[in-house]
């Protein structure tokens, strides 16, 4: 009965794990889809979980290395090339705004729930322009 019931658990908590990352992906995907960045989206990100459920949508494509990217989505900085740091950075830690100057918004979770931040004068520094849908979403600065 033991070995059930751990059996069960394990299923669910790698069922819950997998949805995290096709939730994030899911929102990523409307946040992407009202902005433009002036060419194709080519996705990388360094969280191969989350490129893995991107790779499933039908508007984006995905690279697996950041050179060819024109978008990335930044888990841990330490995973950022030098040779990619100046294309768009879309982070998932809300403290990686601060420490990524390149990074225009970020998707985090807090208080069970996400949430989003695109910054103003980083996404027209970058040239990215932002559809009036998002506005609940741009702040000026990083709080």
């Amino acid at each position: 009965m033991k070995i059930f019931i751990s059996i069960l658990f394990l299923i669910l908590v790698t069922s819950a794990s997998e949805q995290k990352y096709a939730i994030k992906a899911q929102i990523l995907e409307k946040v992407f889809a009202n902005i433009s960045i002036g060419k194709d989206f080519i996705i990388w990100s360094d969280n191969k979980e989350l490129l893995f459920e991107l790779k499933k949508s039908k508007n984006f494509t995905t690279s697996i290395n950041c050179e060819n990217a024109t978008m990335i989505i930044l888990e841990d900085k330490k995973n950022l090339e030098k040779n990619c740091i100046n294309k768009p950075i879309f982070v998932l830690e809300y403290n990686l705004l601060s420490e990524v100057s390149q990074s225009f918004g970020a998707i985090f979770w807090k208080k069970g729930r996400p949430n989003i931040i695109i910054l103003s004068p980083r996404a027209k520094k970058l040239s990215i322009d932002i559809s009036q849908k998002l506005n609940e979403y741009v702040e000026e600065k990083v709080w």
